[in-house]
């Protein structure tokens, strides 16, 4: 039980009529006569509130969150008494919100139910906890509140951002990729995959006429082929720690595996098989590409509690690991940061090494602040060098990609908030050129 603001403010009224009555004696007997009906009503207070059980309270929310997207939990809170309530409800949420404004006033009729809903943002993979749901109930007199603890502390898994994977999956089943931004890529060249033998007609491709099939048919038949299919492609992603660098509350691993997850359902939609390779220090995991009903789930339970490490990524592993794993050429695509040109030349020969064996697509992240920065005014001069600075440790970043370039690595530097969709237009580029 606890006494309410209503219940001291009485109370202070009290003890100022008794103690003007010092003054006024007329006054003492008007604060005893008050004192007393503070009481009675206290203990009416007490009986509305303790006579029944009264409140019932569950949370409904997910039993998993998506990382980075605004997900959804509800409160549904009954009341059982013949008497109206009125609620202040306490969400224990997980301490790493560091959030303690999860309260809400909550009016209720008597055998009536309420929801109340709000959203949560997580921006860290990994475990939360949830605590229990506390209510306070207060009658109509409102001198005192009885606190009710409903619910059941709850364990929530936080996984890569599969409300962005749902997303990407129903604009490719109602073809509205383009309104997301990923681009139809003019085909260059003929397929390669033999699909069937079709009459010719006027527009066709006179260099895919089969004459063999035109003379048994005494008609044009042309050869149709179509895209080579289960390719594979590897989503080979860096935990070192120039990957906890954080944009929008989010560090580039967290915005890589969204990208990945994206890459690795669009990779199956297209009938290729999609795998996983991470790396720090040491190689880490590795998940076979496959195309099999059930991969993504598989995927996304490798993602969902990886974390940074502050140690060096070490690529001459990574280039031990994948030739003992992977025998087929493949699609690599990797998830990494450079910060200038030398720390790329540290691992261009391990990237020159993996591209001879595989076709090697490099991703790595322009910075926000800086473009933001280099595209404000300079006021002063000290301004002008800061913008100079800026401008070069920019500039540095696209002759990386210039330098991957001249040794045949596909490059993409790309900011992470437009990562998900430029990879997917590399990877149907890089198909549509015939480059794998």
């Amino acid at each position: 039980m606890y006494l309410n603001r209503r219940f001291y403010i009485a109370l202070l009224a009290v003890i100022l009529l008794t103690g003007f009555g010092y003054a006024l004696p007329v006054l003492f007997g008007i604060g005893k006569v008050a004192f007393a009906l503070l009481l009675l009503s206290t203990a009416a207070d007490i009986l509305l509130l303790y006579r029944h059980k009264g409140i019932k309270a569950f949370r409904e929310c997910s039993e998993r969150f998506s990382n980075g997207e605004e997900n959804i939990i509800r409160i549904r809170i009954e009341n059982t008494s013949n008497y109206p309530l009125a609620l202040e409800v306490i969400d224990e949420i997980p301490s790493i919100f560091q959030a303690r404004d999860i309260c809400f006033k909550v009016p209720i009729p008597p055998k009536e139910i309420r929801t109340v809903r709000y959203t949560l943002h997580p921006t860290q993979r990994g475990v939360y906890d949830f605590g229990y749901i506390r209510v306070f109930a207060s009658s109509r007199i409102g001198l005192i509140a009885r606190r009710y603890t409903c619910g059941t502390p709850q364990t929530i898994k936080v996984y890569p951002s599969y409300l962005l994977l749902r997303q990407y999956e129903m604009a490719a089943i109602s073809n509205n990729l383009t309104e997301l931004g990923i681009k139809r890529i003019r085909r260059i060249g003929h397929h390669t995959e033999f699909e069937h033998i079709k009459e010719y007609v006027k527009g066709d491709d006179y260099r895919t006429i089969n004459w063999k099939a035109s003379a048994r048919r005494h008609q044009l038949m042309v050869n149709i082929y179509q895209d080579e299919r289960s390719q594979q492609i590897y989503q080979v992603i860096d935990k070192g720690r120039v990957m906890q660098q954080t944009f929008n509350g989010m560090t580039l691993l967290d915005y890589s595996i969204n990208a990945a997850l994206v890459l690795s359902y669009i990779t199956i939609r297209k009938e290729d098989k999609a795998g996983l390779v991470t790396f720090d220090d040491q190689f880490g995991t590795f998940v076979p590409a496959s195309r099999q009903t059930g991969h993504m789930e598989t995927l996304l339970e490798n993602l969902y509690n990886i974390r940074t490490e502050f140690g060096e990524t070490d690529y001459s592993a990574l280039c031990i690991h994948l030739r003992k794993h992977i025998n087929k050429r493949s699609l690599l695509v990797l998830y990494t940061n450079f910060s200038n040109m030398k720390s790329m030349e540290r691992q261009l020969p391990f990237l020159k090494q993996l591209n001879r064996t595989h076709k090697l697509l490099t991703i790595f992240f322009e910075d926000e602040e800086l473009k933001k920065y280099i595209a404000s005014q300079s006021r002063n001069t000290e301004d002008y060098y800061r913008h100079v600075i800026a401008e070069k440790f920019a500039f540095e970043k696209r002759m990386i990609v210039s330098r991957l370039r001249q040794y045949g690595i596909e490059a993409l530097l790309t900011t992470p908030n437009n990562l998900s969709v430029d990879v997917i237009n590399k990877y149907l580029e890089i198909k549509a050129r015939q480059l794998l």
